[in-house]
């Protein structure tokens, strides 16, 4: 009879060439105790597709649910291919949540259907390490084949859906995506001197698979794409109390 050990040796190696040497991790958590605990998943699958929204048309909640995405493919491995539809990403400010414009596959798509077309090639390719497009229109068939194209592989799929003119919730139609988020802006963390503080996000989750829905006020992504929770409530007034006594 083989070596047991051996035979695991083998399984392993045979597993890592197939893989290209990464260990697939089933999920991608934020690192936020109070945030990876109310998800199904504890974080979200890389084998998923995952829709994001912003909260209202306002151009602020639409940067921030843009940046939201662009610090999860920040912490996703390799490759990132963002299909756009208009020409509005700013290369700098993506590099500020973490994602390096070394790392960035740009693709135009002219319409919804060719958007979700190029996300599904480039999702069954399985060498990227997150697929992000942006559209205004999907039906329930297209985005079960965006979570068909992406199980089984370890590349995130992010789709951003846009609000339209007509004012149509973007989250209202049914999907296959296994969280749906939406993002707004929130007032910026307060600092001690005149000036604009870390942004903050209210991140929602509209629905999950295995999970409720929520709300949780963060703070934005840092330069590693992560977010953090706000400063305790508890610190302020011991933080009002000197700055009393240093008047």
């Amino acid at each position: 009879m083989p070596d047991p050990a051996i035979l695991t040796q083998l399984r392993e190696q045979l597993r890592a060439m197939e893989t290209g040497g990464f260990k697939r991790r089933p999920v991608l958590p934020f690192g936020i105790g109070a945030l990876d605990k109310r998800l199904g998943d504890k974080g979200l699958r890389l084998d998923a597709l995952h829709e994001v929204a912003g909260t209202t048309p306002d151009m602020g909640d639409d940067c921030a649910a843009t940046l939201f995405m662009a610090g999860i493919a920040a912490r996703a491995w390799g490759p990132v291919l963002w299909v756009v539809r208009r020409h509005d990403l700013f290369a700098p400010g993506l590099s500020q949540v973490g994602l390096d414009h070394k790392r960035l596959i740009y693709a135009e798509a002219v319409d919804d259907a060719e958007a979700l077309a190029i996300m599904e090639e480039g999702l069954r390719h399985r060498g990227l390490g997150a697929v992000i497009g942006e559209v205004k229109r999907v039906a329930m068939p297209a985005t079960r084949r965006l979570q068909l194209a992406a199980e089984g592989g370890r590349t995130i799929a992010l789709l951003m859906k846009r609000h339209s003119r007509e004012g149509v919730d973007p989250l209202g139609a049914p999907s296959a995506a296994v969280t749906r988020w939406r993002v707004a802006s929130a007032p910026s963390t307060p600092l001690p001197v005149e000036g604009i503080g870390r942004p903050r996000w209210r991140l929602s989750v509209a629905r999950q698979r295995g999970g409720d829905s929520f709300e949780l006020e963060v703070e934005a992504c840092d330069a590693t794409g992560r977010c953090d929770l706000p400063a305790k409530l508890g610190n302020r007034p011991a933080a009002a109390g000197r700055a009393t006594r240093a008047a």
